[in-house]
């Protein structure tokens, strides 16, 4: 007696379909077994060396802070010698070593404009502009005043149209910057001490018109007066 076919259900023929792409994906894992958990041990190191990078650098920012407050107060004092080269004995480690162990760091970068106003005020305006340039760190205020600290290594070179267009950058870097408009007039004197006459008036008339409340106007307004 022939058997009666037996009718296969869509849920039968779903199961099969589950069943199939189940093994091929098991026969596909057994043959490329090893690429894969290869890439998988990658993944893993890749995470874990930003995980590490992350709490090292809170670390470090954390350790350049406790630094730079203990030697703030030789910089804020006028020691600038002493606050570039530390305390020995003691535990006040100089800006330039600060910056030296933790200059990756966005704590080390804020040395980095602390050690080169503290080499400009000892008129060693060589090595303030190369702490200057060498700022990297997100924040504004600190790279206007990275710019601003280049702009016056230049002046002080007498490298008038180079400082001009320093000041200028300053004072592009942040429309809430309160140092704004001592920037531009230091960027138009500058312009003026290189014979740019109309690039200083320019920059005068900007501040007569952008900032009319600050004490800078009555510079730029003296200057003005003279250019008429």
């Amino acid at each position: 007696m022939i058997a009666k076919k037996r009718k296969i259900t869509k849920k039968q023929i779903k199961e099969d379909k589950l069943v199939t792409t189940y093994y091929k994906t098991v026969e596909l894992f057994n043959e490329y077994k090893q690429q894969i958990l290869i890439g998988v041990a990658a993944l893993a190191i890749i995470l874990f060396g930003i995980f590490w990078y992350v709490s090292s650098n809170k670390e470090k920012n954390r350790e350049a802070t406790i630094a730079i407050s203990k030697v703030l107060p030789l910089y804020n004092s006028g020691s600038y010698q002493e606050a570039i080269d530390g305390k020995p004995g003691t535990d006040i480690i100089g800006l330039k070593q600060i910056v030296e162990d933790y200059g990756g760091t966005e704590q080390g970068n804020y040395a980095k404009i602390y050690l080169a106003n503290s080499y400009y005020y000892l008129g060693k305006y060589d090595e303030a502009l190369k702490y200057y340039e060498d700022y990297s760190g997100d924040n504004e205020i600190f790279k206007a005043t990275a710019y601003a600290g280049i702009a016056a290594c230049y002046e002080a070179m007498g490298k008038h149209e180079d400082a001009a267009e320093y000041f200028e950058k300053a004072a592009n870097v942040s429309q809430f910057n309160a140092h704004n408009p001592e920037y531009i007039l230091n960027a138009a004197i500058n312009y003026l001490e290189s014979n740019e006459k109309d690039k200083a008036k320019e920059l005068f008339q900007v501040i007569r018109k952008k900032y009319k409340k600050s004490f800078i106007v009555r510079e730029a307004e003296r200057y003005l007066s003279i250019l008429a």
